[in-house]
């Protein structure tokens, strides 16, 4: 008997020494929104690869590509109630929640990329002070191509726009469509190819990748470059999560995300003018804005600054200060 339970001891010592490097592993979720090929989906593979790199395996990060595991309006919720530890949203998508999250979405403001960083950096502590006070902790922000308009027919004044079928997809967009008399509609990314193939939307506004990865040269004809605003996916942690880490690891996360923040805006310049290019081989006429329509765009761009600035008191006067400095 004492020889079988020092045999089970040390069989139960063996299989807890060789289950020690498991169980010190930390396994994490990362719900987006959009497909794997997209680049921002591809960037935060790489910070997934980097991070297990950089930690010898040791936090294991896995992304879920294309709403797979949460919708895009959910994400950032089940982040801060941690059913996810780490996720990656559209910020402008919560405008509605604090209008500090629709700063990049304010038509005309930032329409290139440096303009865009320098927004950025503008608004940047004051976004991460709203998501610390939800338990969140901002890792790095990405931008998009900048925003055109798809139609189904020419758009040479905002007069040609009364009517249509708008597809919205936050505060701004669905303010866009009341200001030029269309129909707004709201549809998420994952869910706009369909709207499109079933005719529940027949205008959108939204960059060249939204276009490509909705495959809009099936159902749309042109896509006017207005270049009307660079919106920005934010990808945050769950604090509790993010400081149940040990200090290498914490480190080594932050400077993956510097690293994918770099990536990730480098990569989107470089792709910008390719995915125009392939709306263009698909057969989609890809023009710039008439001068009528740029300047009925300027005046909904007008409206929608004053309404913005309106509601977000004085952070939102600071921050866009502190941008136009």
């Amino acid at each position: 008997m004492t020889l079988l339970r020092t045999l089970l001891l040390a069989a139960a010592g063996a299989i807890a020494l060789s289950a020690s490097p498991a169980s010190a592993q930390t396994k994490w979720n990362l719900p987006a929104a959009y497909p794997p090929d997209n680049p921002h989906s591809e960037n935060l593979a790489l910070f997934a690869k980097d991070v297990a790199a950089a930690t010898g395996n040791k936090l294991q990060i896995t992304v879920h590509a294309g709403a797979s595991l949460f919708k895009a309006p959910e994400i950032k919720r089940a982040v801060q109630t941690g059913q996810a530890q780490v996720g990656e949203v559209l910020i402008s998508l919560h405008e509605n929640e604090d209008p500090i999250f629709g700063i990049d979405v304010v038509p005309f403001l930032a329409t290139s990329f440096p303009e865009s960083m320098k927004l950025w950096q503008a608004s940047k502590p004051a976004i991460e002070k709203k998501l610390a006070a939800q338990g969140l902790m901002v890792l790095f922000a990405v931008p998009w191509a900048p925003q055109g308009i798809y139609a189904k027919k020419e758009i040479n004044s905002v007069e040609d726009m009364k009517g249509l079928k708008w597809r919205a997809y936050n505060v701004g967009t669905t303010r866009i469509g009341e200001l030029v008399g269309a129909q707004s509609v709201t549809v998420q990314a994952a869910e706009l190819a369909q709207a499109l193939a079933t005719g529940v939307v027949n205008s959108f506004m939204t960059s060249a990748a939204t276009g490509y990865d909705s495959k809009a040269w099936e159902t749309m004809t042109h896509f006017y470059d207005t270049q009307a605003w660079i919106p920005k996916n934010i990808t945050f942690v769950n604090k509790a999560a993010f400081d149940s880490l040990d200090k290498p690891t914490q480190e080594a996360l932050l400077k993956a995300a510097a690293e994918a923040e770099t990536r990730g805006w480098k990569m989107w310049q470089e792709k910008a003018g390719w995915y125009q290019d392939q709306l263009k081989a698909r057969g989609m006429k890809v023009l710039p804005p008439s001068d009528t329509l740029k300047a009925g765009l300027k005046k909904v761009g007008d409206q929608l600054t004053a309404d913005w600035l309106k509601k977000a008191g004085a952070d939102g006067e600071a921050v866009v200060a502190a941008y136009k400095k």
